[in-house]
């Protein structure tokens, strides 16, 4: 096969994740491409060339994103410099849809095939990003099974891959190996507690979590805490929160996310991607979140669903609690980590939902999505 000339855009760790297991499979389908511009050290593993690391990129809401409007700028101007350079074969944005779709429309103009790779979620708010969608991309790599008539609908070229995470994750998850990998010990009650891989998240869901971690520390002292962070700097500004140290039986490790989720008994996450890994995982589940009053309000007034965490959306039920903004209080958040760690009707249950839902994502997305790509570069 031909090899291509591709430049990726990935602003986020989540996305670095996805964007690693999709160059698995270009390397694969399109071997000897050169693969590079704007991610993060997964994708550098997985043979990607970084240009530039995503960490500017990596801001939680509307306001983080206009306080760092010059360094993102910056960061744009840089990249859509070096396509300009090097004219490869396509631009393909990984998620990031507020970044990417500016890149991407400035490119399709110029005649630069565009290709994303992650939906925004049009399903459950700002529907009408589909019309910059259509101005934007030449393909879009949908991951859930609703998202492609929707595209259809438009006249948007589409293809579904499922998603990567449905076959990096083992169908059977192995709680005990985990703990092992971890120097975790095998019994005792074990919480995971996963608040965002953006700074913005831990600065607002952090001092949550370990207040509800307090909370049931005081009343189940035998219940342990662990804790991954995605780098150095979150490590440390979780650290610096009061009350993460100390007392608290808890345990930090540097990145290992999936290892964490797996060997824990239930999870307190932030919403978004993590919350999809946990129930990938089969675990119970509390999903929570905070973002400044302007983002809340602007999403509460766009917002077409009566849930923000994937397992839900995915499943269009409230299988597992959501407490957002003032309703994170400890007691509550405590309550129903509580009840998630302890409930083994609801565990049987949502070991169940899961599965299933695990079974649907699980495409080789890898190798659906190269191919859908290589189609489009007619290769």
């Amino acid at each position: 096969m031909t090899a291509a000339r591709l430049a990726m855009c990935a602003g986020e760790p989540s996305g670095d994740l996805l964007a690693s297991l999709l160059l698995r499979g270009l390397s694969a389908r399109l071997p000897g491409s050169d693969v590079w511009g704007v991610g993060g050290p997964k994708m550098v593993a997985a043979g990607f060339r970084q240009t530039e690391p995503m960490d500017p990129l990596s801001v939680h809401g509307y306001w983080d994103a206009i306080r760092s409007l010059r360094e993102i700028f910056a960061v744009r101007g840089r990249l859509l410099d070096a396509i300009a350079a090097d004219r490869p074969d396509a631009f393909i944005g990984v998620d990031a849809p507020d970044f990417n779709f500016g890149v991407e429309e400035r490119l399709r103009r110029q005649g630069v095939k565009t290709i994303h790779f992650v939906s925004p979620s049009i399903w459950a708010w700002r529907g009408g990003r589909i019309e910059r969608i259509r101005r934007s991309v030449d393909l879009m790599l949908c991951m859930f099974p609703m998202e492609p008539p929707i595209y259809e609908r438009a006249g948007i070229p589409c293809a579904y891959v499922g998603h990567p995470l449905g076959d990096e994750i083992p169908l059977l998850p192995d709680p005990a190996a985990a703990r092992a990998r971890l120097g975790l010990p095998a019994d005792g009650e074990l919480l995971a507690v996963l608040p965002g891989s953006r700074r913005g998240e831990v600065e607002r869901i952090g001092p949550d979590f370990i207040a509800a971690a307090r909370w049931l520390h005081a009343r189940e002292p035998g219940i342990r805490f662990v804790v991954p962070m995605a780098n150095a700097r979150l490590r440390s500004m979780f650290e610096a929160i009061p009350g993460a140290t100390g007392e608290l039986p808890i345990t930090i490790v540097d990145g290992r996310s999936h290892d964490v989720i797996e060997a824990c008994d239930a999870v307190l996450v932030a919403s978004g991607t993590a919350s999809l890994e946990c129930a990938l995982y089969k675990k119970p589940m509390v999903i929570s979140y905070r973002v400044a009053w302007l983002t809340a309000l602007i999403m509460r007034r766009m917002g077409y669903l009566p849930w923000v965490g994937l397992p839900n959306i995915l499943e269009n039920e409230s299988l597992v609690p959501e407490l957002l903004q003032e309703a994170a209080t400890p007691e509550a958040l405590g309550t129903a980590a509580l009840a998630a760690l302890r409930d083994a009707k609801l565990r049987a249950r949502l070991v169940e939902r899961f599965t299933g839902l695990h079974e649907r994502l699980r495409c080789d997305t890898g190798t659906r999505a190269a191919e859908a790509i290589a189609t489009c570069l007619g290769r």
